[in-house]
């Protein structure tokens, strides 16, 4: 069974780029795209079953930051990473004390971000048992 997915990322490009290859590389299911705070939030009680949560920091509205914040109280192995390109240590901590189960930078991380979501139940590359 596939990871069922929130992706909160509000650049259209990215995502078009992003969304295959967590498919192909994680058999990963995007249930949701949140481009703003708000929305990811709606979108995690729409899709309360959701098992990982991929999220960039600047939205189009509010931050990943405030989506972190919003999460507490989330069911066990309900996975929130944060995918982004600005990785200082600051936002990193903060990100971290915000309980996010993982930091990454999209420009130089990706491949530790694919191995850290097969590590998640369900993750596998696809046609692999």
């Amino acid at each position: 069974m596939a990871i069922k997915t929130i992706l909160v990322e509000d650049n259209a490009q990215i995502r078009s780029q992003l969304i295959p290859t967590m498919q192909e590389m994680a058999w990963i299911d995007v249930v949701a795209i949140a481009e703003t705070q708000a929305d990811a939030i709606r979108a995690a009680q729409q899709h309360d079953d959701w098992q990982l949560m991929v999220i960039d920091l600047f939205l189009r509205e509010g931050s990943g930051l405030g989506v972190l914040r919003q999460l507490t109280g989330r069911r066990p192995g309900q996975v929130a990473l944060v995918l982004t390109n600005y990785p200082t240590s600051d936002v990193r901590r903060r990100c971290m004390e915000c309980e996010a189960d993982g930091f990454f930078d999209k420009s130089i991380e990706l491949d530790a971000f694919f191995e850290r979501c097969l590590t998640l139940p369900g993750g596998r590359f696809p046609g692999r048992s």
